[in-house]
């Protein structure tokens, strides 16, 4: 292989890096059903599951701007061995050793999603590739991790549970574990892309959060991101749960994988979509995220899981699209010097989504959730109108 060539698939090894990290994030979610039969309280596993955004949401708005100071390399490299760590932290098992491996794992992906992307990026565009394809690339290996990390801890849970073999709560993160390590050992040879420092400004760091369209396109939203997979793997499973007996577990990881898949291989169509005159790309997502909203609604009306599958492959399009169209607007704004910076504030604001679920399962004493999830549908037309109706204005000036 030539040098040429090596330099252009530079980027794979960071995008490996980028997936240990998602996967990581993703593998203890449809595992929550083997911690509630365990004979952890509902209220505890739910704990749980939160302390991984209790790191990730900090981690999301301080790793860009210590990526810029540092350089991408050492940065992704703390974050792909923190994600390591945590998984040997779940396999240890016990509360509060889970408790620290998911507060962890959150640190591992917000590394992933803000310093990981936008070394994907720069790695690709050093190799010759466009910047667009260079983000979708980064977007992409991400929600792989994601849903493969699901999928195959589910998939292994089950069938040693099923089997009776020893470990069905230890061998998911073993095997995560030893994926993380070939991702340290991958990008450890790779080169540094963080742009030469600049003077200060006085506008500062997350200058681009004070755009118009940040405010008025990406942010109504980008909220929407992770509130869709929220709607579609932590909501439908409950709502069809008495009807799927002993197979709860499956259905949940089926579920988690079918709407990250969608969303994975919705991507490209992303890009196509999107439109340096228009935001386009922000437009179809969230009509299609409406829709997906409106068929949750109906399989809570008539608890179908066949239903409730089709909704979160709507609303994991809906997810592929959004992220990478999202993406996309935030690098036309953003400085070179901010951009890692500004793709956390994006993330984070992404993964205020995640609250849906919660906020939803409050709500369910003052009304059903076909009531709740068809006042979603509303909120998330409203946004669409907002989004519509700046979809040409305050446009960024080419570089």
């Amino acid at each position: 292989m030539t040098t040429t060539e090596n330099g252009r698939n530079l980027w794979r090894a960071a995008a490996a890096a980028v997936f240990a990290c998602g996967w990581g994030g993703n593998q203890f979610t449809p595992l929550l059903v083997m911690y509630r039969e365990s004979g952890l309280s509902v209220l505890t596993v739910d704990a749980l599951l939160g302390a991984y955004v209790v790191g990730l949401v900090p981690g999301l708005l301080t790793v860009g701007a210590l990526s810029e100071r540092y350089g991408r390399k050492p940065v992704m490299l703390a974050g792909t061995a923190a994600s390591l760590v945590a998984s040997v932290f779940l396999a240890i098992g016990g509360v509060g050793w889970i408790a620290a491996g998911r507060f962890v794992t959150g640190l591992g992906v917000a590394v992933a999603m803000a310093v990981g992307s936008t070394w994907v990026t720069e790695l690709s565009v050093r190799g010759g590739a466009e910047r667009a394809t260079g983000t979708r690339r980064g977007a992409l290996w991400l929600t792989l991790g994601f849903g493969l990390g699901a999928g195959i801890a589910g998939v292994l849970a089950q069938t040693l549970i099923s089997l009776g073999a020893p470990f069905p709560m230890e061998l998911p993160y073993a095997v995560h574990a030893v994926l993380a390590a070939v991702a340290l050992l991958a990008i450890a040879r790779l080169p540094e892309t963080r742009p030469a420092p600049v003077a200060a400004r006085p506008t500062g760091r997350f200058a681009g959060t004070r755009h118009p369209r940040f405010r008025r396109v990406i942010t109504p939203m980008a909220p929407w991101i992770f509130g869709s997979a929220g709607v579609a793997y932590a909501i439908m499973p409950q709502l069809v749960g008495d009807r799927l007996g002993t197979w709860g577990l499956a259905y949940s990881t089926l579920l988690t994988v079918c709407t990250l898949g969608a969303g994975a291989l919705v991507q490209p169509l992303a890009k196509r979509l999107d439109r340096t005159t228009s935001a386009r790309g922000v437009v179809v997502s969230m009509i299609v995220m409406s829709a997906g909203l409106a068929v949750s609604a109906v399989a809570a009306v008539v608890r179908s899981p066949v239903v409730a599958l089709v909704a979160a492959v709507v609303l994991g399009a809906a997810y592929g699209i959004a992220v990478v169209s999202g993406l996309l607007e935030l690098q036309r704004l953003a400085r070179p010097d901010e951009l890692a910076a500004l793709t956390g504030v994006y993330y984070a604001l992404a993964y205020v989504g995640f609250l849906l679920p919660s906020i939803l399962a409050v709500l369910s004493g003052v009304a059903s959730y076909p009531v709740l999830l068809g006042c979603l549908v509303l909120v998330a037309l409203g946004g669409t109108a907002v989004i519509v109706r700046h979809s040409r204005r305050h446009l960024p000036v080419p570089a």
